[in-house]
C-alpha cells in the first residue's frame, strides 16, 4: 500500500512543518488527551457514581490493571515502529491510523450505557483500554518520535521540542485550565448527556488536526540510517543495549518520578479547586490556579531555549526543579490561602519550564548517544519504554489517589430537581451541603447540582495529591539530573556518527 507523501520536501527543518507539523497538528489529541487527564476521573467519580462500586475497589483496581495492558501494547507497538520500513518513515505512518481510532475511542468513553453495576464496569473497562491501550498509543508513540526523527540539528530539533510543547502547554492548558472551569463546567455540571456531545466534538476534532501532522512532519534521521541499519536486533538485544547506557537509565528514572508527581497533581487539581480553595465549579479558583500560576509557561516560549542553548539543557532543568519545590512548599503550608497558593503555582511553574520545553530534546540527545555508543538506532523499544514508564505511573497513581479518596469517605456531589429534594437527600443521608441551597445556582434545566462538605481525611488527600508530594519529586529529579551530563560530548559523538556513515556508504 502506497501511502500519501509529506508536503515537507526541505532538507533542513522548514518554518511550515514547525507551525503545522509540530505546533496546530498535534493539537486535537493532544488537546483531548488533557481533558482526559483533569475530567475523566471526575466523570467516572461525579457523573457515574462509581467511587462506591465493589465497595471502592473497582477504581482503584481496573486502571491499575488496565495500564498492565497499556504497558504490553506499548512494548508491541514499539517492535512495530522499529520494524516499520516506508519511503515515509517508521514512525509516522502510524499516525494515520491513529487519526480514525483516537476519534472513536474517544467518544466510547464517555457513551457509557445504562444498566445495572456490571454492565457499567465493563463497558468502562473496555472502552478505557480502546483509547489509552491501542488508540492513544499508536498516536502518543508515533507522534513523540517525530522530535528525535526529524533532524541530528540540536538547534532544530530543540526548536521542534518547544513548538511540540507549546501546543501541550499552552493551547490545551488554555483551555482546560481557563475555559473549562470558567465556562464549561458549570454549564454541563454532573449531566451525562452534556458530557457526551463535549467529549464528542472534541474527539471529533482530532481527525483533520492529526493528518495535519502526518502532512508536515519527515523522518530525516530515518531517511539516513535505513541502508546502514539492516540487521535487525530481538526485543531483548535491545533492552540489554538501552539499560546498559546510563544516561538512558537516567533519562527512564527522571521520567517515572516525573510521572508519578504530575499525575497525582492533575488527578487532584479539579479535587482541590473544588473543596479545599474554592467551591464546586465555581468558574473561578481553578482558573486562577491554573491561569495566573501557570503565566510563566507563556513567558518561557521565548526564554527557555535561549537559556538552554547558553547554560546547557541538563543544568537549566536541573536549577529548576529547585525553585519546582519551593513553590510546591509555600502551597502545601498554606493550602487555603489563595494569595499564597498563587504565588507558589507562580515559582513552581517557573521552575518546571525547562522540564516542559526541552525534555524531548534532551531524550533524543541521549538517543543520539546511543547510537554512537552501539552503532544502532533502537528508537521505538526506547520510546515504548518510555511509554510504559506513563501508563503504568499514571494507572497506579490513578488507582492509588481513587483508594485514598474512598478510604477517606469521599462524597460524590448529586443533583435535585428543587432545594426541598435536595434538602430532603441530605436530611435522610445525615449530610451537609458545602454551600447553603439559597446560594447554588441551578444549570440551565433548572436542575441543581449540589456538592458535600467532605470529611477532614479526604481535604489531607486532595492537599497532597495536589500540593504536597511534588516538594518531594522536585527535589529527586533535580538530584536525578546531576548526573545526567549526555551534552557533554555530543557534538562530538554526533560526528564520529555521520563519519562513520558516511564511510558506509
Amino acid at each position: 500500500m502506497k501511502l500519501p507523501a509529506s508536503a515537507v520536501k526541505s532538507p533542513e527543518v522548514a518554518a511550515k512543518e514547525k507551525w503545522l507539523g509540530y505546533l496546530l497538528g498535534p493539537a486535537g489529541a493532544l488537546l483531548l488527551n488533557a481533558v482526559l487527564a483533569t475530567y475523566l476521573n471526575v466523570y467516572y467519580t461525579d457523573v457515574m457514581n462509581l467511587t462506591p462500586l465493589w465497595g471502592g475497589l473497582f477504581l482503584t483496581i481496573f486502571p491499575i490493571v488496565s495500564k498492565v495492558i497499556d504497558a504490553i501494547t506499548n512494548v508491541i507497538m514499539g517492535q512495530i515502529i522499529d520494524r516499520t520500513k516506508t519511503k515515509e518513515g517508521k514512525a509516522r505512518p502510524w499516525l494515520l491510523l491513529s487519526a480514525i481510532l483516537v476519534p472513536v475511542t474517544g467518544i466510547l468513553l464517555f457513551t457509557v450505557p445504562e444498566g445495572s453495576d456490571t454492565v457499567k464496569a465493563l463497558w468502562v473497562m473496555i472502552s478505557y483500554n480502546l483509547f489509552y491501550s491501542f488508540a492513544y498509543t499508536i498516536f502518543n508513540m508515533s507522534h513523540n518520535l517525530m522530535v528525535p526523527l526529524s533532524t541530528r540539528d540540536g538547534t532544530a530539533r530543540g526548536g521542534l521540542s518547544v513548538f511540540n510543547q507549546i501546543t501541550t502547554i499552552m493551547m490545551s492548558g488554555i483551555l482546560v485550565a481557563l475555559v473549562f472551569p470558567m465556562v464549561i463546567m458549570p454549564a454541563i455540571g454532573v449531566d451525562k448527556s452534556k458530557w457526551i456531545t463535549l467529549m464528542s466534538i472534541l474527539s471529533i476534532l482530532a481527525l483533520p488536526l492529526t493528518l495535519l501532522e502526518y502532512f508536515f512532519t519527515k523522518e530525516r534521521v530515518t531517511e539516513e540510517t535505513a541502508e546502514a541499519q539492516k540487521e535487525e536486533l530481538s526485543f531483548g538485544q535491545q533492552l540489554k543495549l538501552l539499560f546498559s547506557d546510563r544516561y538512558m537509565v537516567l533519562m527512564y528514572v527522571y521520567f517515572l518520578v516525573s510521572t508519578v508527581g504530575v499525575t497525582l497533581k492533575n488527578l487532584g487539581l479539579v479535587y482541590y479547586c473544588n473543596y479545599v480553595l474554592g467551591t464546586y465549579n465555581d468558574g473561578r479558583t481553578q482558573m486562577l490556579v491554573s491561569v495566573i500560576g501557570g503565566i510563566p509557561m507563556g513567558i518561557g516560549i521565548f526564554a527557555v531555549w535561549p537559556l538552554a542553548k547558553k547554560f546547557g539543557k541538563r543544568n537549566v532543568t536541573m536549577v529548576g526543579f529547585l525553585l519546582y519545590a519551593v513553590g510546591s512548599l509555600v502551597c502545601w503550608l498554606f493550602p487555603r490561602s489563595l494569595v499564597i497558593v498563587l504565588i507558589g503555582q507562580f515559582i513552581k511553574n517557573i521552575g518546571g519550564l525547562p522540564s516542559s520545553y526541552v525534555f524531548m530534546a534532551l531524550f533524543a540527545d541521549c538517543l543520539d548517544h546511543l547510537e554512537w555508543k552501539t552503532s544502532k538506532r533502537i528508537d521505538g523499544t526506547a520510546m515504548s519504554i518510555y511509554n510504559i514508564i506513563a501508563v503504568a505511573m499514571v494507572g497506579i497513581m490513578t488507582g492509588v489517589f481513587n483508594w485514598m479518596l474512598a478510604r477517606a469517605g469521599y462524597l460524590a456531589p448529586f443533583t435535585a430537581g428543587s432545594t426541598a429534594e435536595a434538602a430532603s437527600m441530605l436530611a435522610a443521608n445525615g449530610w451537609t451541603s458545602q454551600l447553603a441551597l439559597a446560594s447554588i445556582k441551578p444549570a440551565a434545566d433548572g436542575v441543581l447540582t449540589v456538592a458535600l462538605r467532605q470529611p477532614e481525611a479526604v481535604y489531607g488527600v486532595i492537599n497532597f495529591a495536589f500540593l504536597g508530594l511534588e516538594v518531594f519529586t522536585g527535589l529527586i529529579l533535580a538530584a536525578v539530573l546531576k548526573f545526567l551530563n549526555v551534552e557533554k560530548n555530543l557534538s562530538k559523538e554526533q560526528a564520529e556518527i555521520a563519519a562513520r556513515r558516511e564511510k558506509n556508504v
